[in-house]
């Protein structure tokens, strides 16, 4: 008897979609349709003035260190070459 029971039970949890796995007591969720959505509300007027906004107010702060960081890093790289050649004047006297 506890088999079938368990068969039962089984059974109608199957067929569930993934949303509704559990039920969830005292909350409210609300939903909007895609369709009744504006896809880029104020995205000419308002978006892109906002991204040069933000892009000018941050690439002071963000800049320097990187430029600072790239000539580090050229500088190394460019060191580093010239240490590895071989300098004509240690080979002179060989035969």
């Amino acid at each position: 008897m506890d088999w079938a029971r368990a068969r039962t039970l089984s059974l109608d949890t199957m067929g569930r979609h993934f949303g509704d796995l559990a039920k969830i007591r005292h909350v409210i969720t609300y939903s909007l349709s895609p369709f009744e959505q504006r896809a880029f509300p104020n995205y000419f007027s308002k978006g892109i003035p906002n991204v040069w906004r933000r892009f000018t107010s941050s690439v002071f702060k963000v800049a320097p260190p990187m430029i600072c960081m790239y000539l580090t890093y050229t500088w190394g790289n460019h060191v580093h070459s010239e240490g590895k050649r071989k300098v004509a004047a240690d080979y002179e006297n060989e035969e």
